[in-house]
C-alpha cells in the first residue's frame, strides 16, 4: 500500500510539474519575442527522392494525414492559447509549407530556412545559417516570429535534434527556452 500510494504520489508530482512548465511556456509566448522553430511535420521517409524539384510537391516527400492532423493541432495550440504571432516563415520544401498552412494558414517561404541535409544542397548551409541569423537580428516585434523548417537547420541553429513536428521556442540570441512534442 506504501508502494502505491509513492508511485501515485510521483505521478502526481510529475503531472503538477509538466501542468507548471506548459503554463510558464505559454506565459512566456503571451509575452512576444520569441522565436518559434518547428520542424515540418510527419512526411514517412527520409532525405529528399532523387527526382525532387523545388518547384514540383509531387516529387518530393510530403505530409500523410498523421502529418496534417500533427499541424492542425500545432495550429490549434496557437489559437486557443491566444498566442500572437508576428509572421509565419516556412521553408520552400512542400512538407514545411503545408505544415504552415494547416497551422496558420497563411505564411511566407524564406530560403533560409530550406534543407541541406541532401548533398547537393549541403553548399548552401553556412549562406542560409547567416541569412537567417541576420533576420533575426533585425526582427523586432512584440508578437512572436514562427519558422517552420528542417531538423538539419534547426540543428544547426540550436545545437539540438527535434521530432517532426516538434516545436522548440527560443529568444532572438537562440537559447531555447522550453520544447513541445506535438506527436
Amino acid at each position: 500500500m506504501k508502494r502505491l500510494i509513492s508511485v501515485f504520489a510521483l505521478i502526481f508530482f510529475l503531472f503538477l510539474n509538466s501542468a507548471n512548465s506548459n503554463e510558464k511556456l505559454i506565459n512566456s509566448l503571451k509575452e512576444g519575442g520569441k522565436l518559434i522553430f518547428i520542424r515540418h511535420a510527419h512526411a514517412p521517409g527520409n532525405g529528399d527522392p532523387e527526382n525532387f524539384s523545388l518547384g514540383d510537391c509531387t516529387s518530393q516527400r510530403n505530409l500523410n494525414q498523421e502529418g496534417i492532423n500533427q499541424s492542425k493541432k500545432i495550429g490549434l495550440f496557437f489559437t486557443k492559447n491566444k498566442i500572437k504571432i508576428d509572421k509565419v516563415l516556412s521553408s520552400e520544401w512542400c512538407r514545411c509549407k503545408e505544415t504552415a498552412k494547416y497551422a496558420f494558414n497563411s505564411f511566407e517561404t524564406f530560403d533560409a530556412l530550406n534543407s541541406f541535409y541532401d548533398i547537393k544542397f549541403a553548399k548552401n548551409k553556412t549562406k542560409q545559417i547567416n541569412d537567417l541569423k541576420k533576420y533575426i537580428l533585425s526582427w523586432n516585434s512584440k508578437k512572436n516570429l514562427i519558422l517552420v523548417t528542417h531538423f538539419v537547420v534547426i540543428s544547426e541553429a540550436l545545437s539540438v535534434g527535434s521530432a517532426s513536428g516538434e516545436i522548440i521556442v527560443s529568444d532572438k540570441n537562440f537559447n531555447i527556452i522550453n520544447r513541445i512534442e506535438t506527436n
